[in-house]
C-alpha cells in the first residue's frame, strides 16, 4: 500500500532519534528536496511538544512506505547538517545499546556527540590558530619557564598552529594568552583541516621479550576480524610497550585507534608516550576539555584526521570511519561503568564495536575483573600472560602488619615508620595509600559521645580544615561550618576520630619535617592542571613521600617509589556487596605494583586488624589470579554473577514504605509471567537507606538466561516507568556493578 496524502502524492518521512525519556523513534515528514538531501546520522530541528530539539536521522522511510491516514506528521524544522555525522556501525552501536541497556535511544544517540552538536551548533566551527609575531624575543620571556618553553615550541611552527596541539605538546592556553599580551604571538580563526597526516615513528620499539612477542604476534594476526583478547600482564610487566607496537602495525595499514583509560589522570602520561613513540595526530576526548576543544577533538576523529583517538568511557561511542583497533586500559576499574543516566560498561561496549567494526579488541590489566576470567572461561576472549616485569624490575614482596599488637604513632605503624625512614634517607620515594580524603570521617563529642551526621543522608559528615574548617558529606555533597560545642550538650570539646588523607599528610609533615608530602586526591587535584604538576614533581629524583587515595593506585609510572604503605585495608573486606573482596583484591595489587619499578627492589606494607583474612593471605602467599580462581568457583557455586545475569531496580521517594509497596507490587507481576526463570530478590532498603533526603530501595533480577531476562524486563519495566508516582524516581542498571 503506498502512502498517500489527499492528493495521493508521495510522503516523506524520516524516523529520528529525540532527546527524550520515551523509548521510541519519531516519524517527521520533509519535502522532496530536503528528502534528497537528508542522510541517517546526520541531525535535524524539530519541534516535539512545545520543545525546540535537536534529533539525529536514524532511517530514511521509503515514499511508499505504509502509513496510518489518522496520523499528523510534524514537518522537520530545518537540516543541520548536509551529510551524516554518525556513521552507520555507530547507528548500529547505539541502536544495540539503547536496546541492551533498556534507555531512551534519543538519549543514547545523544551521548555520542559533543555537547556544541547536541545544542544545533554548526559543525564547521572554526579553529584557533597561534602564530608567532616576534621570531627573536627570548629576552621577553627569560623570566618565564612555561613561556620560554611555548616560545621555542611556537618557532618550530612558523607558519601556526593548532592550539589543540600546543595544548597536547603541554603548553597551556593561559600561557599563549600571555605571550599574546606581549606582541609575541597571535591568535587567529581558521577553518579547520580535516585531512589525515601521514604517521611516521619517532623513536624506535623497544625490544620485546618474548612474552611480549608472542602477544604482539597474536594480535597482529587478527588484524582486519574481531577478536577479543585480555592481556594478562602483572604490574610492569610491559603492556603498553604490547599496546605500542601492536598500534604500529594497525597505524600502518592507515587504520584508526581507539584508546581507553579509566580517568582524566592518566591521560597525560599515556598522551607524552604516544607522541615519543609516533609522528601523528591525536585526539583527547574527556571531560576535562571545553566545549570547543571536545568539538575539535571529536571531529579530527570522525574524519579520520586523528590517527590515535584516546579518551575516557564516553569515547566509546566516537565515529572513527578507520576504526582497527580498540584498547581498553586498566579494563577492571569501575571508571568504566556509567554509574548514573545511561549506564553503560565501555568494555562491554567495546567488545561489541568491535564485532561490529571486524577489528580486534585489547583488555589490558594486572588484576583482569572476574567476568573477563568468565569470559576466557567461556572460550569469548583469549588470555595472552605477562609474567615478568620488564628490565630488571623484580615483583615487591608484600608483608602484614598486625594492627592490634603493632606501637603505632597517630594510627602508622612504628616498623613502618622505621622502613619509610630508611628509604627517604636512601633518597627513595615512599608511597603512602589510604581511600579516604578530608581530614578525619567522624566527629564526636567526648562529654555525650553526639556524631555529626548529615541530617540528609545515613552518613557522617567528614571534617575538612581547607580551604577552611568545615563539615562535608561526600554523598550528597552538602557542607556546614564547624560548630564551636556541641549541639546535644553544649560541651566545648569536639573531636576528629579517624584518619583522611589531610590528617595523615599533617601527621607526616610533622614525622617527617625533611622531606617533601605530595598529597593526591580529589581536593588536592580539583583546579585545572594540577595534577600534571604533580605527577612532574613526583617524576623528579627527589626523596618525597607520597600519600594518596586511588588516583593513585592507576596504572602511574613511579620509577622511585620502592616502598608502599597502605594503611587500612579492613574496610574493604566488611561491605554487603558480593563483589568487595574483587575490588580490594584489584586495589591492593595495583597499590603494590606502584613499588619497584625502576632498578631498586619494592616492598609493599599493609596495616590490617585481620592478618588471617583469606584474601590477604592468598595475595600474600600466593597471588591475584589464584584469588581469581578460587574466587570464580565461589560464584558458579553461588550462581552469582558472571554465571547468572542481573538486572537492578533503583527506587527512589521521600517515603521507604512507598518504595517496597510499588517494588511489591511489581515483583508480584513479573512472578505471574508465564515460564518465568528469574529471581527476585527484594524489595529491600539499599545499604545507604537515605540519601540526599529520600529513601533508598533495591529489588534485584538474575536469570542464567540473558535473552529471557531482557525479553521479561522489557515490557515490565516500560509499565513500571509508566504507573509510578510523579514525585518517585526509577533506575534500570543492567549488569550493575555495585549495590549502593
Amino acid at each position: 500500500m503506498q502512502a498517500s496524502n489527499s492528493n495521493s502524492a508521495p510522503i516523506y518521512r524520516v524516523r529520528v532519534a529525540v532527546p527524550v525519556y520515551l523509548h521510541d523513534c519519531f516519524d517527521y515528514s520533509l519535502s522532496a528536496e530536503q528528502y534528497q538531501q537528508a542522510e541517517a546520522g546526520a541531525r535535524v530541528a524539530v519541534s516535539f511538544g512545545r520543545q525546540h530539539l535537536v534529533g539525529v536521522i536514524m532511517e530514511k522511510l521509503a515514499p511508499d512506505a505504509p502509513l496510518d491516514p489518522s496520523i499528523k506528521l510534524k514537518a522537520i524544522t530545518e537540516l543541520l547538517d548536509e551529510r551524516a555525522i554518525l556513521s552507520p556501525k555507530v547507528l548500529t552501536l547505539v541502536t544495540w545499546a539503547a536496546q541492551y541497556y533498556q534507555f531512551p535511544i534519543g538519549e543514547v544517540v545523544h551521548s555520542a556527540l559533543p555537547a556544541l552538536l547536541r545544542q544545533g551548533k554548526p559543525y564547521n566551527l572554526l579553529a584557533r590558530m597561534w602564530k608567532l609575531l616576534d621570531d627573536n624575543a627570548e629576552a621577553k620571556v627569560k623570566r618565564s619557564e612555561r613561556q620560554q618553553e611555548a616560545y621555542k615550541i611556537l618557532k618550530l611552527h612558523p607558519s601556526g598552529t593548532s592550539e589543540n596541539i600546543l595544548n597536547l605538546a603541554g603548553v597551556e592556553t593561559a600561557t599563549l594568552k600571555a605571550l599574546e599580551k606581549k606582541e609575541i604571538c597571535t591568535c587567529v580563526l581558521e577553518t579547520q583541516d580535516f585531512s589525515p597526516m601521514p604517521v611516521s615513528l619517532a623513536q624506535m620499539p623497544l625490544t620485546a621479550n618474548e612474552e611480549q612477542k608472542h602477544a604482539i604476534n597474536s594480535i597482529v594476526k587478527t588484524r582486519g576480524k574481531y577478536q577479543a583478547f585480555l592481556l594478562d600482564g602483572l604490574t610492569g610487566s610491559g603492556k603498553t610497550e604490547v599496546y605500542l607496537q601492536v598500534m604500529q602495525e594497525v597505524l600502518k595499514q592507515g587504520k584508526q585507534v581507539l584508546v581507553l583509560v579509566p580517568e582524566i589522570g592518566l591521560t597525560p602520561q599515556t598522551v607524552s608516550r604516544f607522541q615519543s613513540r609516533f609522528h601523528c595526530n591525536i585526539a583527547l576526548l574527556h571531560s576535562g576539555l571545553n566545549d570547543s576543544k571536545r568539538l575539535q577533538a571529536w571531529q579530527a576523529a570522525e574524519t579520520g584526521k586523528a590517527s590515535i583517538v584516546l579518551g575516557t568511557r564516553s569515547a566509546i561511542l566516537t565515529p572513527m570511519p578507520n576504526l582497527g583497533l580498540i584498547i581498553l586500559d586498566e579494563e577492571h576499574d569501575l571508571s568504566f561503568k556509567q554509574q548514573e543516566g545511561f549506564r553503560y560498561h565501555a568494555r562491554d561496549v567495546a567488545l561489541y564495536r568491535g564485532h561490529l567494526e571486524q577489528c580486534p579488541v585489547i583488555l589490558g590489566s594486572a588484576t583482569p575483573s572476574i567476568d573477563s576470567y568468565a569470559l576466557v572461561q567461556h572460550g569469548k576472549m583469549r588470555v595472552l600472560e605477562l609474567n615478568q616485569r620488564a628490565g630488571a624490575a623484580l615483583m615487591p614482596k608484600i608483608h602484614l602488619l598486625d594492627l592490634k599488637i603493632a606501637k603505632k604513632q597517630h594510627g602508622i605503624s612504628e616498623s613502618l615508620l622505621e622502613e619509610m625512614k630508611k628509604r627517604l634517607e636512601k633518597k627513595e620515594q615512599v608511597l603512602v595509600f589510604l581511600n579516604r580524603r578530608g581530614y578525619a570521617p567522624v566527629l564526636i563529642c567526648e562529654s555525650c559521645a553526639w556524631q555529626a551526621k548529615c541530617p540528609h543522608c545515613d552518613a557522617n559528615f567528614t571534617v575538612h580544615r581547607t580551604p577552611y574548617q568545615h563539615l562535608h558529606c561526600h554523598h550528597c555533597g552538602t557542607i556546614h561550618r564547624m560548630p564551636e560545642h556541641c549541639p546535644q550538650c553544649a560541651h566545648k570539646e569536639l573531636k576528629p576520630l579517624g584518619m583522611g588523607t589531610a590528617k595523615v599528610e599533617e601527621h607526616l609533615n610533622e614525622l617527617f619535617p625533611d622531606f617533601d608530602v605530595i598529597r593526591v586526591d580529589r581536593d588536592s587535584t580539583s583546579r585545572v592542571g594540577s595534577w600534571q604538576k604533580i605527577y612532574d614533581k613526583i617524576q623528579q629524583s627527589e626523596p618525597a613521600i607520597l600519600l594518596g587515595t586511588q588516583m593513585l593506585a592507576k596504572g602511574h609510572h613511579f620509577p622511585y617509589v620502592t616502598l608502599v604503605a597502605i594503611l587500612d585495608i579492613d574496610s574493604g573486606l566488611l561491605s554487603v556487596d558480593f563483589r568487595a573482596t574483587e575490588r580490594t583484591a584489584q586495589l591492593v595489587v595495583q597499590v603494590a605494583g606502584r613499588a619497584g619499578r625502576g632498578e631498586r627492589k619494592g616492598d609493599v606494607y599493609l596495616q590490617t586488624l585481620r592478618p588471617d583474612h583469606p584474601l590477604l593471605n592468598t595475595l600474600v602467599k600466593e597471588d591475584y589470579r589464584q584469588f581469581a580462581k578460587q574466587t570464580l568457583k565461589e560464584r558458579q557455586a553461588a550462581m552469582m554473577p558472571p554465571f547468572r545475569y542481573a538486572a537492578l531496580i533503583r527506587c527512589e521517594s521521600k517515603e521507604q514504605q512507598l518504595n517496597t509497596d510499588f517494588l511489591q507490587h511489581h515483583a508480584q507481576l513479573l512472578r505471574q509471567s508465564a515460564e518465568l526463570n528469574v529471581d527476585i530478590w527484594g524489595p529491600i532498603p539499599a545499604p545507604m537507606e537515605r540519601k540526599a533526603g529520600r529513601y533508598q530501595s533495591h529489588m534485584a533480577l538474575l536469570s542464567p538466561d540473558r535473552a529471557r531476562l531482557h525479553f521479561y524486563i522489557r515490557n515490565w519495566w516500560q509499565n513500571m516507568l509508566h504507573s509510578k508516582p510523579s514525585s518517585m524516581k526509577l533506575t534500570l542498571d543492567i549488569d550493575p556493578q555495585e549495590l549502593s
